[in-house]
C-alpha cells in the first residue's frame, strides 16, 4: 500500500494521475509566468492536479560558465508569487543545509537532487522541518537502495516522502531507464514519479553543455504510465532550444497537452 502525501492542496499516492512540471531553472518572469499559466489552464482542463516546479540555481551544470539561476531570494520570491498568483502547490531543490530554513518556509515539498540523494546531512534537515520531500534517485543508484534513502529520512519522524526515478548511468554520456525499479521503489510504501525528461538527458554530451533526446520523452512517459506510478516529473519550457539550461531534454510546452490526454488513458486504464 502507497502511503497517501498531501502536497499543498492536493494528494499524491491516491489513486489519482499527478504532474510534477515546469522549467528546468529561472530564467525570468516572462517564461516561469507563462509557463505556470499555461499548465494551470491544461491540467485544469484534463483533471490533472500540478506541483509548479522550478530552481533558482542549477549548482551541478557542466560548465563554470552555464547559467545558475537567480539565486534563491529572488527565485523563491517569484515561486512565491506563482504560488500565490495561481494557487499552485510549488516545489524547489536545495543543494546545502544553509538554504533548507528558507526554501522550506516557501515551498509546499522540497526536492533533493540526484546527485546528492545520499547526502545523510541535507536529508536529515530536510525530514525535521516536517515538509515533503521529493527525493529524485541518483544516476549510481540501484532502486533497492533507496529503501536506505527513505530511512534516514523518517529517523526524523518525517514521513511525507516522494521518489522520483530519473534513469540510471549507462557507459558515458548516457542514461537509461530500467522501469523495474518503479514497482521496486513503490514496494517501500512511498509514491513514486517518473522523470521523463532527465531520464533523456546526455550529461556533459555537449562538452560545456549537457545534451538530450528529447523526441523520446513521450515514448518513456507512457511506458512508465504503463508499467506503474503515481505521477510524472517533466520539465518543460515555451521554447526549449531557446532556454538556458536543459534545452535538449526539455519538452515545448505546446506538445504537452495531447500527451496528456494519451498518459491518463494509461493510467485510469491500467487500474481498470
Amino acid at each position: 500500500m502507497v502511503r497517501k502525501i498531501k502536497i499543498g492542496n492536493i494528494v499524491i499516492g491516491r489513486g489519482i494521475f499527478c504532474l510534477i512540471a515546469g522549467p528546468c531553472v529561472i530564467e525570468d518572469k516572462n517564461v516561469l509566468f507563462k509557463s505556470a499559466e499555461f499548465l494551470k489552464r491544461i491540467c485544469a482542463d484534463e483533471g490533472i492536479p500540478l506541483i509548479f516546479k522550478s530552481s533558482f540555481d542549477k549548482a551541478n551544470r557542466t560548465s563554470i560558465s552555464s547559467y545558475r539561476g537567480p539565486g534563491i531570494e529572488k527565485g523563491l520570491e517569484m515561486l512565491l508569487e506563482i504560488k500565490e498568483r495561481f494557487d499552485l502547490p510549488v516545489i524547489t531543490d536545495i543543494h546545502c543545509i544553509n538554504q533548507v530554513k528558507a526554501v522550506s518556509e516557501t515551498v509546499d515539498i522540497i526536492q533533493i537532487p540526484a546527485f546528492l540523494c545520499r547526502q545523510t546531512d541535507l536529508l536529515v534537515k530536510s525530514g525535521k522541518t516536517g515538509k515533503p520531500l521529493n527525493i529524485k534517485k541518483g544516476q549510481f543508484l540501484s532502486p533497492w537502495d533507496v529503501k536506505n534513502i527513505i530511512e534516514k529520512v523518517t529517523s526524523t519522524g518525517n514521513k511525507n516522502i516522494c521518489i522520483t526515478e530519473r534513469g540510471t548511468s549507462f557507459g558515458y554520456n548516457t542514461l537509461i531507464t530500467d522501469f523495474r525499479a518503479l514497482p521496486i521503489m513503490r514496494s517501500f510504501g512511498y509514491p513514486v514519479f517518473y522523470d521523463a525528461t532527465h531520464s533523456v538527458q546526455e550529461p556533459g554530451k555537449l562538452g560545456g553543455c549537457s545534451g538530450g533526446n528529447r523526441e523520446y520523452v513521450p515514448f518513456l512517459a507512457k511506458a512508465a504510465v504503463a508499467v506503474g506510478c503515481d505521477g510524472l516529473f517533466m520539465e518543460v519550457h515555451p521554447e526549449p532550444d531557446k532556454a538556458l539550461s536543459d534545452g535538449p531534454n526539455m519538452l515545448k510546452l505546446s506538445k504537452l497537452k495531447e500527451l496528456l490526454k494519451t498518459l491518463k488513458e494509461i493510467y485510469y486504464g491500467s487500474q481498470k
